[in-house]
């Protein structure tokens, strides 16, 4: 499908639809590279927001740059921010990308179906810390105040989901301080003896370096499956997707599945060789080695796909929808939104 008048009309309400998504997780210190990407036509383009939905990347990159992989071609281009990788993909500048789990929704309601989400590559990679040993159950959140970034977005709607499955009432149990952005929720954390902050990885990691008094007081992913663990299809708190055109897809299946199969491969070296797999985090400045070989055993890198993906990541919309329609594109994606291999 070639989106050409129809994709300003989408970009336009993509934009507005970002401000709705998951917080790009980018450490501080990292550069972007302002270099102009070339875009092969012949070959997957590939499209990757800096953060944890790149990380799992980084041994694919590596061999195609390198040349290991002769299947096809492929070329990458990481992003700094979330509004730069949509549009590429609406445009047809990619075929591919790795997006929140939101943004897919989103993607896929604003081009009328022509988005899939080919497998799920991150969990949940949100975290209550704090400076002390105050907080060891989410009970222990009642009566306390949270500095969290992401208010009307996927951060504020997880939060809530997890405070009321444990009985909290987010609007009169807790006081949540939002702020514009996790550094200032680490000033305002650091500020404060008794402080308690919603932070992200790799950032969780950037903060302890900094303050290594700070502690991980409760893993919100885990949290999450606590309170899904009885349900017939339970899902997960996905941070990120990676999804593809249906026009791409269609057009050549196996080189799609050559792609998925490239992936798996990498997450499976990432998870497995934290060191070398840190190194090459770095070397595409994703974020900095030492700070990417502390945070990837806490990053969730996953690779689901298939009925696993669909029931993992149906069910997480589904809880973004109930607390806000906007927030997944208005409506619940139909089920060819998920891919299952042709």
């Amino acid at each position: 499908m070639k989106y050409n008048g129809f994709a300003k009309k989408l970009l336009a309400g993509f934009f507005a639809a970002s401000m709705l998504l998951s917080t790009p997780v980018i450490a501080a210190g990292t550069e972007v590279s302002t270099e102009e990407d070339v875009y092969d036509p012949s070959g997957v383009n590939i499209a990757v927001l800096k953060g944890p939905t790149a990380m799992g990347l980084v041994k694919f990159m590596s061999d195609a740059e390198s040349g290991a992989l002769t299947d096809y071609p492929y070329e990458f281009h990481i992003a700094p921010a979330v509004d730069e990788v949509g549009p590429k993909l609406i445009q047809g500048q990619a075929d591919i990308a790795a997006v929140p789990a939101n943004l897919a929704s989103v993607l896929y309601n604003k081009t009328e179906g022509q988005i899939e989400v080919l497998a799920v590559n991150t969990l949940g990679v949100l975290y209550i810390v704090e400076r002390g040993e105050n907080i060891s159950t989410v009970a222990d959140l009642k009566g306390r105040t949270i500095y969290a970034s992401g208010k009307g977005a996927s951060p504020e709607f997880a939060l809530d989901y997890i405070l009321k499955g444990n009985g909290l009432d987010p609007d009169s149990d807790v006081t949540v301080e939002w702020k514009s952005e996790h550094t200032e929720c680490l000033s305002a954390l650091m500020a404060d003896e008794s402080g308690i902050a919603l932070l992200p990885q790799p950032f969780v990691t950037v903060a302890q370096t900094k303050d290594p008094s700070i502690r991980v007081a409760l893993d919100l992913t885990d949290e999450w499956d606590t309170l899904q663990k009885d349900q017939e299809d339970p899902s997960s708190m996905i941070t990120g997707v990676v999804v593809a055109r249906k026009d791409f897809i269609e057009e050549d299946p196996e080189r799609v599945d050559a792609f998925l199969s490239h992936y798996q491969e990498s997450v499976d070296f990432v998870n497995e060789n934290i060191s070398d797999a840190a190194a090459l985090v770095g070397s595409y400045d994703i974020v900095p080695a030492a700070i990417a070989e502390k945070a990837i055993p806490e990053c969730n890198i996953v690779f689901y796909r298939g009925d696993e993906m669909k029931t993992r990541l149906s069910g997480y919309l589904k809880v973004l929808f109930d607390a806000e329609p906007k927030s997944v594109g208005g409506a619940l994606p139909a089920d060819d939104f998920y891919y299952i291999a042709r």
